[in-house]
């Protein structure tokens, strides 16, 4: 903020809000883009709030959706910090010029979490980066967890995905008076974030409204309504009340997330058990996103980026000791991952021929989530006629045992890997130039609708992000050839039939700087 310059001020259809200029940044935080959901709309889909008189200000983070907090094993890796309030249907704005002349790209941010924990406050996820570099970024807070995505026979389902359509409308709505572009939304998440991003740009509701979209480590998915059910019975159970949104209603909030934690305590993406999720609903979500998106003509003119990290499973292993404890349940171990992934024992035959010095936990870790995540990201890049650009992550952090986990990537596109809490992933001496690298491919493709490598054809181009390899440049290697397509292979094919020695699709291989 330079000598005598004031607060920015901006006057949209919803209201007038005043930011603060921050490194040179226009900073909006806790705008309302839908009324407090509690009280009588507690479990009920967003309501408009009408516009405020005056100018609200916007100098600090809205309230966080009410969420149980991490285990102790967790917490010691991710951060998630709670704002009290019931005003927690809030997002953020960066902005370098809050002018409608400006018409800049907008990037809209949506977090992760398992879509029970997490929020926009998060200071991984600051802004300022990307508008430092002439996007517009916003940020939003969901209802998560049973708040958001309980299945109940007396309200329609899904809260949590009609609160990002909500928040969706309103940026296309009023982003052009922070600066941005309405013809050139972005939308991008990762995990849950990125399966809700499935969701929205598969949802009729949505159509028109998103120029692209970034997927990270999330594929569009529904989960199956028993599970989702079951997930609320079973909270009924322990609370002696009927599984309905009126009986929860009912329910103090913090005894509900106590609840909630204790039921989903046994839950993670590689053992299962009882979740939340996006389910279909006929309405925001009339078939499987998936479905819609490489069968049912959805999206149509929508470019895509998505992309993985190369151990994902790590961070869901790692912390409490669990990589320990798969290695020792061995073929256990894999009888509950074939389970899981609904393959025979050639799938994980092939996986320990390909990965001789893997350990179990490894292989395990392996098999389920390219059976969750990488194949169907595969899959959606096979069939989109719009241009698609696949990215992987391989740069291994700096603390013990986690490689290159779930999440580790955030930091890098954030361009925030001096914060502290993404120090809690990433170690200390995360590289700079791999931070400039993968920050500015999400600028680019924002702007351009072009990251920087070649789109997805046939010969499975896939832009990998701070690989270690001997011929790799600045530590960032480009790949013409999927990394994964020898795994794919032995999901279609006899394992026995497979060269397991080299690639199943090879293909060009050069060196691209960050």
């Amino acid at each position: 903020m330079t000598a005598g310059q004031t607060d920015p001020v901006v006057k949209s259809a919803y209201g007038s809000v005043r930011g603060r200029y921050e490194r040179g940044v226009a900073v909006f935080r806790g705008i309302p883009y839908a009324a407090p959901p509690f009280g009588p709309r507690r479990f009920r889909p967003p309501v408009p709030l009408p516009p405020w008189e005056g100018v609200r200000d916007a100098g600090a983070f809205g309230p966080t959706p009410p969420k149980p907090s991490y285990s102790e094993a967790f917490a010691h890796y991710l951060s998630d910090p709670v704002v009290p309030g019931d005003d927690c249907l809030n997002l953020n704005v960066w902005t370098p010029q809050p002018d409608p002349e400006a018409r800049l790209p907008v990037l809209v941010w949506l977090h992760g979490g398992a879509l029970t924990r997490g929020s926009s406050a998060v200071p991984v996820y600051d802004g300022h980066a990307f508008a430092r570099d002439g996007v517009v970024c916003v940020s939003v807070n969901y209802r998560l967890g049973v708040e958001g995505y309980g299945l109940f026979p007396d309200t329609p389902p899904n809260p949590g995905l009609r609160d990002q359509i909500a928040a969706l409308t309103w940026v296309h709505e009023a982003i052009e008076d922070f600066g941005g572009d309405p013809g050139r939304i972005t939308l991008f998440g990762q995990s849950a974030g990125a399966i809700s991003i499935g969701a929205l740009i598969a949802a009729p509701q949505t159509q028109g409204l998103v120029r692209r979209a970034v997927l990270q480590s999330g594929p569009p998915e529904a989960s199956e309504r028993a599970k989702v059910r079951r997930m609320v019975r079973r909270m009924a159970s322990r609370l002696k009340i009927p599984a309905t949104a009126e009986a929860f209603a009912a329910v103090d909030r913090d005894l509900l997330l106590h609840t909630q934690a204790e039921v989903g305590k046994l839950s993670s993406p590689v053992v299962g058990g009882p979740a939340f999720g996006i389910v279909i609903d006929g309405d925001t979500v009339p078939r499987n996103p998936l479905e819609a998106l490489t069968e049912g003509g959805a999206a149509a003119g929508v470019e895509l980026m998505m992309g993985w990290t190369r151990d994902e499973y790590r961070l869901w292993l790692v912390p409490g000791g669990l990589l320990d404890r798969v290695d020792r349940l061995g073929a256990v171990a894999f009888a509950g991952a074939m389970a899981r992934c609904h393959c025979g024992s050639e799938v994980p035959r092939g996986y320990r021929a390909l990965h001789p010095e893997a350990r179990t936990a490894d292989i395990v870790g392996r098999l389920v989530t390219d059976h969750l995540l990488r194949i169907p990201l595969h899959h959606l890049a096979d069939a989109r006629t719009e241009p698609s650009y696949v990215y992987e992550f391989a740069w291994p952090s700096n603390l013990p045992d986690l490689g290159s986990c779930h999440a580790l990537e955030l930091g890098f596109v954030f361009d925030t890997g001096e914060a502290p809490e993404s120090r809690k992933l990433a170690g200390e001496g995360a590289p700079q130039d791999l931070a400039d690298a993968m920050h500015a491919a999400w600028v680019r493709f924002a702007r351009d609708g072009d990251p920087g490598w070649e789109r997805w054809d046939a010969a499975h181009p896939v832009r990998v992000f701070g690989d270690r390899a001997p011929d790799a440049e600045n530590g960032v290697a480009y790949t013409a050839y999927g990394p994964l397509d020898r795994e794919l292979a032995l999901w279609a094919t006899d394992a026995a039939a497979v060269t397991l020695e080299e690639p199943v699709r090879t293909g060009r291989r050069s060196r691209w700087r960050g």
